[in-house]
């Protein structure tokens, strides 16, 4: 009698397309509110509206990361595609803490 042997399928393919456009995306809307406090530094609503959108981006980036760590460990041959995208996801932080620290200083 044969045997048979299950093999646990993985996909081949991997749905991180748009973490490239997310990355893009929330350094632009940053980058936007940023030069709003720049032009208007003593408004208290563009202040506000950029902290709740810090909060905001951190928490979607952050799910996107965490997802795209999961891809990482269950897709071994696509990891150098996985790996740039999250690096390109992970630019953001430094921008994002240079942004909150210059309004938060000047």
């Amino acid at each position: 009698m044969e045997q048979q042997t299950f093999i646990r399928r993985t996909p081949t393919y991997f749905h991180g397309r748009y973490t490239t456009e997310l990355a893009v995306a929330s350094f632009g809307i940053g980058t936007i509110i940023f030069a709003l406090h720049q032009l208007f530094p003593m408004k208290i609503e563009i202040m506000i509206f950029g902290f709740f959108y810090l909060i905001f981006a951190a928490i979607i980036n952050g799910i996107v990361f965490l997802n795209l760590t999961y891809h990482f460990i269950m897709l071994p041959h696509q990891r150098e595609e996985i790996a740039i995208k999250a690096l390109i996801l992970l630019a953001n932080i430094p921008i994002a803490i240079f942004y909150f620290y210059l309004v938060i200083n000047l």
